[in-house]
């Protein structure tokens, strides 16, 4: 925390509550602190900033509305910090979903951009240790004995990808993506027959010539794969206008599955 030259408070202690937020994003930022640490108690922060408990609490509570922190009251361990990209960005990316009444389209449509470009990028960045996770993940999913174990593992996959392009941003967004599409029709995917053992060896397929296009560094290769992969999966959840309209994000190039 910042401990010498911090600003006295204004009229309503403005400046005094904007240190306290600034001093935690810094060091969120510059990794001294991470997520699942604790920050002091209310009692700390006012001796440490010479502050009301008044301004502490302003600046627990922005904190908190920006999805950086948990704070529960009686917590003498201290308030908790959040992964700034985490659930927050998920919850708010579903919510503008919802409330703009974004359909399962424009959401599948939405993870097609960001997944081939997070293949894209893997292609080119990955690292030996991100390939053998890649390929143990995928020897998961082919050994999986059942539905919620075939999923996690998927998951797994993709985020080891998305680690791999090396873009904290597409990561993130990824992480919201999947978790809105989940959000609009996880019971209908929690109820479809493409649970059934023959989807699910066609998907390992899928994530094996993705891992063979990030292998060999064909960027481009990898990209059309997620592309047609998740257009393909999530066809049975859209109209045929709208697999025509995602259809065209695949482009002209021959359909690598």
């Amino acid at each position: 925390m910042v401990r010498e030259g911090v600003p006295g408070p204004d009229a309503g202690g403005r400046r005094a509550y904007q240190a306290i937020v600034e001093s935690v994003e810094n060091r969120l930022a510059t990794g001294e602190l991470k997520p699942g640490d604790r920050i002091p108690s209310e009692r700390a922060l006012m001796a440490e900033f010479g502050v009301s408990r008044g301004t502490v609490r302003e600046a627990l509570r922005v904190l908190g509305n920006s999805g950086l922190l948990r704070s529960r009251h009686g917590d003498r361990a201290g308030p908790m910090l959040l992964d700034p990209a985490g659930a927050p960005l998920a919850d708010a990316v579903s919510r503008v979903a919802r409330l703009h009444g974004c359909t399962t389209a424009e959401l599948v449509g939405y993870r097609m951009t960001l997944e081939s470009a997070a293949n894209q990028l893997a292609a080119h960045q990955r690292t030996d240790s991100q390939l053998a996770a890649m390929r143990r993940v995928i020897e998961e999913m082919a050994e999986a004995a059942d539905r919620q174990r075939f999923a996690e593992v998927d998951y797994e996959f993709h985020a080891i990808v998305a680690e791999a392009s090396g873009n904290s941003l597409i990561e993130s967004s990824l992480r919201a993506a999947r978790a809105a599409i989940l959000d609009q029709i996880g019971e209908k995917v929690a109820e479809s027959p493409t649970g059934s053992a023959a989807h699910m060896r066609e998907s390992v397929r899928h994530h094996r010539l993705v891992f063979g296009a990030i292998e060999a560094r064909d960027g481009v290769l990898a990209a059309a794969i997620a592309r047609f992969s998740l257009v393909t999966s999530y066809r049975e959840y859209l109209t045929p206008a709208e697999f025509e309209a995602l259809s065209v994000m695949c482009g002209h190039d021959p359909n690598p599955l």
